[in-house]
């Protein structure tokens, strides 16, 4: 077994650790505190293909496949959660949709421009009544004629008020549950699509995140993806992936709120003596490394399987699972090494455990992942 990253993934490492140290980190309170990602920070992205890497290169990607997007995904996070975030919803899951599910023609038509950064993604499942249950969404899409009328909201959705594509999930017969959705692309332009206000978000908040509204939205049936009814299988298909993006997330912020606290426990000074000679501070920082590292190896496994073609949607949600429980531990550790500093916003560790909480309730709630694994425990064993 080898468990060493190919060249191509450690060059890719190289390359965006060093950019977002260099570009990202240094914008990252900005962003917190003024609730935007500059756009000129997005071309850079684009202009360094970060957009496509987990794409073939045949449709304009890196052909880096899932391992690659999570080296990303890390790498990313370590400078800012919202910018990584940004770039998941238009690559991870947004533009995967469309790749998992549609056609040669629909794939040539907007992938390359998704992962060249030209278009930008988004992903539309959750509703107000519908988010652990997505199949009970209400929004609608009626066929008529060779076109399909779309109506209805969606909530939650990242890069909802810019994204230039909308990977939308509908019911097309509701008598159907899961087997009655289908998935459509819609173009922003369309008439009828609306954006709501963002929200105001206790962590991620660079991220824009709001919701949609669909009135009489008409797309033709080119832009259906999949077959009728389809849809709730490939938006399944599609978290998979996303929860290990959302794996390299995590553990991308965990390295970092471990670095921080390290850095602050060698250097803070208590009855003579740096804390980090304490055991207390030392237990901590042990238990987080030790997550740490069990975290890296599960995702790690299972991107490979993932880009192998092994089934692995147990361990996705394992992944998801660990990943942000470990985050919410590591960034908690952190404040209290901080102690009273942690709590101050001129700490970055204060803005990582705001950001580390919505990662156990988003790309599905860890209760969900909990029943994920044990149905597959209890129909397959181990």
């Amino acid at each position: 077994m080898d468990f060493t990253f190919s060249e191509e993934l450690s060059l890719l490492r190289a390359m965006v650790r060093q950019f977002a140290d260099q570009e990202i980190r240094p914008l990252a309170a900005e962003i917190d505190e003024k609730h935007e990602i500059p756009r000129a920070l997005l071309s850079k992205l684009a202009e360094l293909g970060l957009f496509g890497v987990p794409f073939p290169e045949e449709l304009g990607g890196g052909g880096l496949g899932e391992m690659g997007y999570c080296v990303e995904a890390e790498e990313l996070t370590r400078a800012d959660f919202s910018v990584a975030v940004t770039v998941g919803a238009s690559s991870s899951i947004g533009g995967m949709a469309i790749y998992l599910g549609g056609n040669d023609e629909q794939r040539k038509k907007w992938i390359p421009k998704i992962a060249s950064g030209e278009l930008m993604g988004c992903y539309a499942l959750t509703e107000a009544e519908s988010g652990s249950d997505p199949a009970s969404m209400r929004t609608t899409a009626v066929r008529d004629g060779n076109d399909w009328v779309i109506n209805g909201s969606k909530i939650w959705i990242t890069n909802g008020d810019f994204a230039d594509l909308i990977t939308l999930f509908a019911t097309t017969d509701r008598t159907k549950g899961s087997h009655g959705i289908s998935c459509f692309v819609v173009e922003r332009e369309r008439k009828g699509v609306r954006a709501g206000p963002r929200e105001k978000k206790m962590g991620q908040c660079g991220s824009a995140t709001c919701p949609l509204y669909f009135e009489d939205v008409r797309v033709p049936d080119a832009n259906r993806i999949g077959g009728v009814g389809e849809g709730f299988r490939i938006a399944m298909r599609t978290l998979d992936r996303g929860r290990l993006g959302l794996g390299g997330n995590c553990l991308g912020a965990a390295k970092e709120c471990l670095a921080l606290a390290t850095k602050y426990a060698k250097e803070r000074i208590q009855f003579g003596k740096p804390i980090a000679e304490n055991q207390a501070i030392q237990m901590y920082l042990a238990d987080t490394a030790a997550e740490i590292f069990a975290v890296e190896s599960a995702l790690y496994r299972t991107a490979w399987m993932c880009d192998q073609g092994v089934p692995f949607s147990r361990e996705s949600a394992i992944v998801k699972l660990a990943s942000s429980e470990c985050l919410d531990r590591a960034a908690d550790r952190a404040v209290q090494v901080h102690g009273g500093m942690g709590y101050s916003r001129d700490y970055a560790v204060e803005r990582w455990y705001r950001d580390a909480r919505v990662n156990r309730i988003y790309e599905g709630t860890n209760e969900i992942q909990r029943l994920v694994i044990a149905r597959d425990v209890l129909k397959k064993g181990l």
